[in-house]
């Protein structure tokens, strides 16, 4: 099926830092292997934010955010083989990649060597030099490659964040081997933090959830951590030498020495968050007990349906709070408050 571009109603910002208001978009004519989607939901991502204030620097404008996004196809392309009008399915971070470097042919499209091309805010260069606009909108065209579906059994607002924060989380524990017998340990119980909890501890890891205070204590143990430890106070000497892997999701200033002190030998400290300032330790810190500090960068479209289709089995959804699209300029403010437990989802037939 061929279709001329479509008009979409979506949230932008005008300029930068500016609040998001309704615009008109035009989506592009649907090519051979592209999906058309009617957006459901679309999840609040504090990348989202620091991009519409700029804290990555300028785009252009308008600028449509949203890249945690669920919702029903609509129409496909001629060459499309995996979808059909009227599946559910969902789009992430990416919508494209050179598809043809080492990365991209194993399966990585994340660690394109040329550089994934983002859902928003970027010249898609592989595809006729397009600017990517995200999923804050009614629809979307996207790459049939860059597409996933959404199990049946998964609520699709909860599916929504699981386009980012369950990827993001996903792919470091399998990576990094978390199940039974293994320790892992979340830092930061937040929008990433709290899926990650609930992911180890589906694959069979004895999960210690660590935060800043005692106010999610209750919900990291719901979710599945034996333990919660709170920051506050520093870190308990009880944990030395215990854990086989630490996932820090928080992008604040951490003292990684501390954590690193807190790893086996041969243990593994992954760094999610994205700090301003550089992560400073000393050598002898991981250099003692042959640990290791890597980091990872959400996934590739295969470990994406992979995680999708773990957390239908387990029924592991995000928390979310769904709001309508006029609600989105207090959801930014009660975001970066940390006063949301713990994403908010745009429902886009309120737009």
């Amino acid at each position: 099926m061929q279709r001329q571009g479509q008009a979409v109603t979506a949230l932008a910002t005008k300029s930068l830092g500016g609040p998001l208001e309704p615009v008109t978009l035009e989506r592009r004519e649907l090519r051979t292997d592209d999906v058309s989607i009617r957006i459901e939901f679309a999840g609040i991502c504090h990348s989202d934010i620091h991009t519409v204030r700029g804290d990555w620097g300028e785009r252009r404008y308008p600028l449509v955010p949203g890249h945690e996004i669920v919702g029903i196809v609509d129409a496909v392309g001629d060459a499309v083989s995996r979808y059909k009008v009227g599946d559910r399915v969902g789009v992430g971070c990416f919508v494209n990649s050179c598809g043809e470097c080492e990365a991209c042919d194993s399966g990585e499209e994340s660690y394109c060597f040329e550089g994934p091309i983002g859902t928003y805010g970027v010249v898609d260069r592989y595809s006729g030099n397009e600017y990517t606009q995200g999923g804050y909108a009614t629809g979307i065209v996207v790459k049939e490659r860059f597409v996933a579906r959404i199990p049946e059994g998964l609520d699709p607002a909860a599916a929504a964040p699981l386009l980012c924060a369950g990827i993001t989380t996903f792919s470091p524990l399998k990576h990094w081997g978390a199940g039974p017998g293994k320790r892992v340990a979340i830092v930061g119980v937040g929008g990433l933090g709290h899926v990650g909890v609930k992911i180890a501890a589906a694959m069979g890891a004895e999960v210690t959830a660590f935060s800043h205070s005692d106010s999610k204590k209750a919900d990291a143990l719901s979710f599945g951590a034996v333990r919660h430890v709170s920051t506050k106070d520093g870190l308990p000497e009880s944990l030395c030498n215990y854990f086989d892997l630490i996932i820090n999701t928080v992008s604040a200033e951490l003292d990684v020495d501390a954590y690193l002190s807190l790893l086996r030998f041969n243990g593994t400290f992954v760094q999610l968050g994205l700090p301003a300032e550089p992560m400073v330790t000393r050598a002898r810190s991981f250099t003692q007990k042959r640990t290791s500090i890597s980091g990872s960068l959400v996934g590739g479209m295969r470990e994406t349906q992979e995680m999708l289709d773990f957390c239908a089995a387990h029924s592991i959804g995000a928390e979310v709070e769904v709001i309508p699209a006029s609600y989105a300029n207090e959801a930014y403010e009660r975001t970066m408050a940390s006063d949301v437990r713990y994403r908010f989802v745009i429902d886009a037939q309120t737009l």
